[in-house]
């Protein structure tokens, strides 16, 4: 399997369906917003843009089965699994914020090995590849070299639903306040793993997630040197949908933080 050639060809993929939400956003209306549940929202943007990634990816592997937040497709693979976030950062979308993306994982037997995440407002194609680095618009990406939480921007997200956490998730952002630059919370898992990924956060950290939130960004963040763990330090993330993505240098010390809480 020519791992990098198969990347190149799911970025072309994932571009087109980018240009295709970027050019919803210009006239999306509020009404087009259905509920899954309480606060998960979902348009026909997602619906289609994951159509047309199934389409395409299905070309480009007809043996593969999918995981997809929109469910638009029930089909099991043997080898390979394509794990799919059409649109992570629905409600940035809905309401007029610009930051929302497309993320694509490749799992063959059970592992990644091709993780895709597109921002589309800013142009900014994370990816990569098995046997390959990870790279931002073919440039070389690595985590930060912060070695202290105190020098450290995180990120996280807020829980919109089953909120039986909230009180203790509460807790946790109080103490992480008084001990790093600044917590962010921008909307989209995907990008927020990218962006560890990159150096621009340090850290991230957030419970509730699916495999089609993380599944690529995690695989960008490991193969930029970063750490990927659940929040009792297992690397089970995906089964225990909590995340905790770092530079590798400051895990002991958020870990510590986060496991006084949960």
């Amino acid at each position: 399997m020519d791992y990098e050639l198969l990347c190149s060809k799911v970025i072309a993929i994932t571009r087109l369906t980018g240009n295709f939400i970027r050019k919803e956003s210009m006239s999306f209306e509020a009404k087009s917003i259905e509920y899954k549940g309480l606060n998960d929202l979902v348009s026909y943007v997602d619906k289609n843009a994951e159509k047309q990634l199934v389409r395409n990816l299905t070309k480009l592997l007809p043996e593969a089965g999918f995981i997809t937040e929109e469910e638009t497709v029930n089909v099991t693979g043997k080898t390979f699994t394509w794990i799919i976030d059409p649109l992570d950062g629905t409600t940035n979308f809905i309401h007029g914020i610009p930051t929302y993306s497309i993320s694509i994982a490749l799992y063959e037997e059970g592992q990644p090995v091709i993780g895709v995440v597109y921002e589309i407002n800013r142009g900014e194609m994370f990816f990569t590849y098995k046997g390959g680095a990870a790279y931002l618009n073919n440039k070389e990406i690595r985590v930060s070299k912060a070695t202290d939480l105190s020098q450290c921007l995180l990120a996280t997200g807020f829980p919109y639903y089953q909120f039986d956490k909230q009180p203790q998730y509460i807790q946790l952002f109080t103490e992480m306040m008084q001990k790093c630059h600044g917590l962010r919370r921008i909307g989209s898992a995907a990008v927020d793993l990218a962006y560890v990924a990159c150096g621009r956060f340090d850290a991230y950290f957030e419970y509730n997630l699916n495999a089609y939130d993380v599944a690529a960004g995690a695989y960008l963040v490991q193969q930029a040197g970063g750490t990927i763990l659940n929040f009792a330090g297992g690397e089970e993330f995906l089964e225990t949908r909590e995340v905790l993505a770092t530079n590798n240098l400051v895990t002991e010390e958020i870990l510590a933080t986060i496991k006084k809480y949960f």
